[in-house]
């Protein structure tokens, strides 16, 4: 991948962060993700599809709601907006070449700083689209997908799509329309929705049928102008199941596939599962990708991680091998993505201001990863891992458990069965041979 900086290098000193294997003392080198090792008949490149969000990469300035910002970024400075979105252009695609990520994620307002102005925010766009897609052809990176903000403007305090005013529900349509424009034209492979305000915060004013119902009618019309535009690629939609509100209609994978299913809508849409969106709704990562991978819609995820300690959305970058290790698993034996890839969806810590800390956190992330991809490939290939999850199910695999399966068993025939054969022996789930089985691979 070709190195692309503009006029100002602004990673002065970091140079290509290249692979040097797991012995390296080198803090800006990966040990383990080898862009060009073959696992599952696939390069890790290929595999993991790693993108770098350019939201909390390049405009999270590590304020929170008791401090100032603490990232002070030097391409962040012009007054013209169109100007300095291209410097912090210069800066992001100087990273994610330095980094060999071979793909970034948007959101509109990312990329751009809009006003109150339809028009004149898709002008700026327009712009920045352009910038970027010389940016795109001169690197070789790629638009992983595209979505537009519609939950940090105060006109969306009740939700946008969901919203109970039309003219609120128009400003989103008429984001989503050069989102999905500017995604189309830098040839991006996907389209996210997340709902951040697509719900409420108390049913004493809310009519829930109809704004599902409004929603369910927005993507579909969402979808027609793609589809006739020539956008290929696939829709996703990120669950999350509350805050900013109270309660999100995309609460989790269930909830999402249900809606899908109901309006139908599972054609054109798949999943884009977050970690910690999946601790906030009470389940683990490993259970939202199985739901989304056993109805075939596992499209993408975004990887960071949550704090025990704290119950909101901390975005912190993903180090839980363990973790990571049993959802490779599963990602694994679904095939891979569908559409998608692995977003780090993650931001630096608030006291970590050098400039060198979001490559290191880049790494770690990266390496995470990869050393947990090459775990599972070999859990799979050499351990009991995959027998012992199938003999425990043996019993629907002949006789009356298969002819049950098949629908071919009544009732009453489930309980002449039962009293026929007494009591059922106790057959152990051997939960700690497996907890420790992961753990052999890993150490």
């Amino acid at each position: 991948m070709a190195i692309v900086k503009g006029e100002k290098e602004y990673f002065e000193g970091i140079g290509e962060i290249r692979y040097e294997g797991k012995d390296t003392d080198n803090p800006l080198a990966f040990r383990y993700y080898d862009e060009n090792r073959i696992v599952q008949g696939k390069t890790m490149k290929e595999y993991l599809k790693f993108a770098c969000a350019y939201w909390h990469s390049f405009n999270g300035n590590g304020s929170d709601p008791f401090g100032e910002p603490t990232h002070i970024f030097p391409w962040d400075v012009k007054s013209d907006p169109v100007e300095r979105a291209k410097d912090k252009m210069d800066a992001a695609f100087e990273f994610i070449t330095k980094m060999n990520l071979p793909y970034y994620c948007f959101h509109d307002v990312d990329m751009v700083d809009y006003g109150p102005d339809v028009a004149e925010n898709e002008r700026r766009l327009r712009v920045l689209t352009d910038y970027a897609l010389k940016k795109q052809e001169e690197s070789g990176v790629k638009l992983l997908w595209g979505t537009a903000n519609l939950f940090s403007n105060r006109r969306y305090m009740n939700g946008a799509i969901t919203n109970p005013d039309f003219h609120v529900l128009s400003h989103g349509a008429a984001q989503v329309k050069a989102a999905l424009d500017a995604t189309i034209a830098l040839g991006g492979e996907n389209y996210v929705f997340w709902g951040g305000r697509e719900g409420y915060m108390t049913l004493l004013n809310t009519d829930m049928k109809r704004e599902k119902e409004h929603f369910a009618r927005f993507l579909h019309t969402v979808r027609d102008y793609a589809r006739k535009n020539g956008f290929k690629g696939t829709f996703f939609i990120e669950p999350k199941p509350c805050e900013p509100s109270k309660h999100q209609y995309d609460y989790d994978a269930e909830t999402v596939i249900g809606f899908l299913r109901q309006y139908d809508l599972l054609g054109d849409f798949k999943l884009n599962l977050e970690v910690n969106h999946a601790t906030l709704a009470g389940h683990t990562f490993q259970h939202e990708l199985q739901v989304a991978a056993d109805t075939g819609m596992l499209g993408s995820i975004d990887a960071n991680r949550g704090d025990y300690q704290n119950g909101w959305d901390t975005d912190q970058f993903p180090n839980n091998i363990n973790e990571l290790v049993e959802s490779m698993l599963i990602i694994l034996e679904a095939g891979g993505f569908q559409g998608g890839g692995i977003n780090f969806d993650a931001k630096i810590r608030r006291n970590s201001t050098d400039r060198e800390d979001l490559f290191y956190a880049h790494i770690g992330g990266m390496d995470i990863f990869a050393k947990s991809l090459l775990v599972a490939e070999e859990i799979l290939q050499k351990s009991d891992y995959a027998k012992l999850r199938k003999d425990r199910y043996a019993s629907f695999d002949s006789g009356q458990g298969k002819a049950f399966e098949e629908g071919r068993l009544s009732l009453e025939d489930l309980r002449d069965y039962a009293a026929s054969n007494g009591e059922p022996r106790l057959v152990s789930g051997r939960q700690e041979y497996l907890e420790n089985l992961v753990n052999r691979y890993i150490f």
